[in-house]
């Protein structure tokens, strides 16, 4: 064989090698320099806009919500993903976000630790809650508890928009969210007018 031949038939055996070595292995969480892949996928509502994690599937609009994300769950045995669901119910409308904040930590029956922060996403600012606990699983009309769900985390921001409140919420399964807090992290970031 000539040098040529050689140094292609090592490539292939070389990229054949990494593609097998790599079915194992965890979606990427990262991009350049270690922050979360942020996707092609973009989202908007009242205004503002976001970048939607490159490994979140957009399952669109539903009722009360102007998009939605399934998170997939990741880890050796996680069967269970999160869901992410960002509303917008019109100027003036949804609450404020200490009245959402509050009614978001009476879906646990026993928080763990809230903590509550501010992030500056360029000119936005973004009020974060994030907590721990059962989660009651709200649903429905009346949005009655579907029943008590353990080792659940919850995520949750509000930005005040220039056409309102827009309100991000992911919650699921403790090992779900884990590995998607920098992700959701990095979408609220990502918020610009």
């Amino acid at each position: 064989m000539k040098q040529n031949q050689l140094v292609r038939v090592a490539a292939v055996i070389a990229a054949v090698t990494a593609l097998f070595l790599g079915c194992d292995r965890q979606p990427e969480r990262g991009g350049p320099g270690g922050s979360p892949a942020l996707g092609d996928l973009k989202g908007s509502a009242a205004g503002v806009s976001w970048s939607v994690p490159a490994r979140w599937t957009d399952l669109g609009e539903r009722q009360m919500r102007v998009a939605s994300y399934a998170v997939p769950a990741v880890g050796e045995g996680a069967v269970q993903g999160a869901e992410c669901a960002v509303s917008f119910f019109g100027a003036g409308q949804g609450g404020t976000v200490e009245m959402n904040f509050e009614r978001w930590m009476s879906q646990f029956e026993q928080p763990v630790s809230p903590e509550r922060s501010t992030i500056d996403a360029g000119d936005l600012q973004v009020e974060v809650l994030k907590a721990s606990g059962t989660y009651l699983a709200p649903g429905g009309p009346m949005m009655q508890s579907q029943g008590r769900m353990e080792g659940y985390r919850m995520l949750a921001a509000v930005v005040e928009a220039p056409g309102g409140m827009v309100f991000f919420k992911l919650t699921g399964p403790e090992q779900a969210v884990a590995p998607a807090e920098g992700e959701f992290e990095a979408m609220i970031a990502s918020l610009s007018r």
